[in-house]
């Protein structure tokens, strides 16, 4: 199967070819900080089945770790240890996220105790016309 991707402004894409390794969670601090979020999911493959139109910045997240973004719009793409053969996408840049679901979480004991009770949030829908300039930066 092929996976699909990019950013949200469209100046970098991706196709990863074949099979796909683990999906997961991972609630470590680097992953809160790199996502702005409690959380960041990512589907692995290897490195050398994906391939990019556009070319992602790369941040070194540490001496092991590098995170691919795109330096226009800043949309988090992957995740690489340096040291290893895969590389891992950020699930929802993909453009059917919904063809991956997280199977493993890594440093749960870094998830705020909220996360437990997303599910019972109250579902809004978002109203695209009270929000001027909402759909502007997409292409």
């Amino acid at each position: 199967m092929n996976y699909h991707g990019g950013c949200q402004c469209g100046a970098v894409r991706y196709r990863a070819e074949g099979k796909r390794g683990r999906a997961s969670l991972c609630f470590c601090r680097m992953c809160q900080k790199a996502g702005g979020a409690p959380f960041m999911a990512f589907v692995r493959f290897e490195a050398a089945r994906v391939n990019w139109d556009g070319e992602p910045a790369v941040f070194a997240s540490s001496n092991a770790v590098e995170r691919g973004f795109c330096r226009e719009c800043g949309t988090p793409l992957s995740y690489r240890d340096v040291a290893g053969p895969y590389i891992s996408l950020t699930i929802h840049s993909l453009d059917d996220p919904s063809a991956v679901q997280p199977e493993i979480s890594f440093s749960s004991a870094a998830r705020p105790d909220w996360c437990l009770h997303l599910g019972n949030l109250t579902p809004l829908e978002m109203d695209r016309d009270e929000e001027p300039g909402f759909l502007s930066h997409q292409r």
